[in-house]
């Protein structure tokens, strides 16, 4: 096992907090067992010479692999149902009677895929035959590459389905093995994956969104970049659009001009 010294593991912490928000400082011993595999995979001498090639380039395709091996993208199908709910029996609806055609949904975080093929099924059951008439692609977006390229294969193993509807599951999936199944090419087509850092200073999106899904993403982030995040979600929902976050997570009604709803589900009024 390699073991970090408190000056590297300091600087590695600092070096993901300054590009990826991410708040590592009470993950040590998932550092240093995931970096050991890093480390022997690719041939370095030592685990300095690895985390100075890391450092020195932060955009590298080594540091991407890193990122993807160091943030969490547990996730499964319906997950947090209570949201894919309110999406069906409270936001829909209401942007049918406003005579909304272009519905933009923005998954943010989205790992593999799961959330956002949910909401596109979400889409396909409410507007059913209708569905033609409308605008209903997600954007999904992730920093992890290889969350991305699974997400975009859309092949998934039995456990990722168990809460999912059964009528979804033969509608919308194919069954490739006896453990493997694979998202339908019309569900697959109405998601556009992205890679993207909430990070970033400035987002690229020439649209609002009418919902936002950012769940169980901003667990990983210090009260400052939560704020800031917060912030630049605001901007980017349509008025009168829905922000959902993980039902762990919560907004302080003091520090964020969202409207509580209810418990993680927020709104811009």
């Amino acid at each position: 096992m390699l073991l970090l010294s408190n000056k590297e593991f300091y600087e590695f912490s600092n070096y993901f907090k300054k590009y990826y928000g991410i708040d590592l400082t009470k993950k040590k011993s998932l550092i240093e067992g995931r970096l050991y595999s890093v480390v022997l995979k690719k041939g370095y001498r030592s685990l300095s010479e690895y985390l100075e090639d890391i450092f020195n380039n932060p955009y590298s395709d080594n540091a991407k692999e890193l990122i993807s091996r160091l943030t969490t993208n547990y996730t499964y199908f319906y997950r947090e149902a209570l949201h894919f709910g309110f999406l069906s029996k409270a936001v829909l609806p209401e942007l049918l009677r406003k005579d909304e055609r272009d519905l933009r949904v923005w998954s943010a975080g989205c790992a593999t895929g799961e959330e956002a093929y949910t909401i596109a099924m979400v889409f396909a059951e409410f507007f059913g035959k209708r569905k033609f008439m409308f605008d209903t692609q997600v954007l999904a977006t992730d920093i992890s590459v290889k969350a991305l390229e699974k997400a975009k294969a859309g092949r998934y193993t039995s456990d990722s389905l168990a809460e999912l509807p059964a009528s979804w599951k033969r509608k919308y999936f194919n069954k490739i093995d006896s453990e493997t199944w694979e998202i339908s090419e019309r569900v697959k087509d109405d998601v556009i994956f992205r890679a993207f850092n909430l990070m970033d200073e400035a987002y690229p999106f020439k649209r609002k969104f009418h919902a936002i899904f950012c769940r169980n993403v901003m667990i990983y982030f210090d009260r400052g970049t939560r704020l800031n995040i917060v912030r630049k979600l605001y901007e980017y929902t349509e008025d009168g659009g829905y922000l959902f976050i993980g039902q762990s997570e919560s907004l302080n009604k003091f520090e964020t001009s969202f409207q509580y709803i209810k418990p993680s589900i927020y709104r811009k009024v």
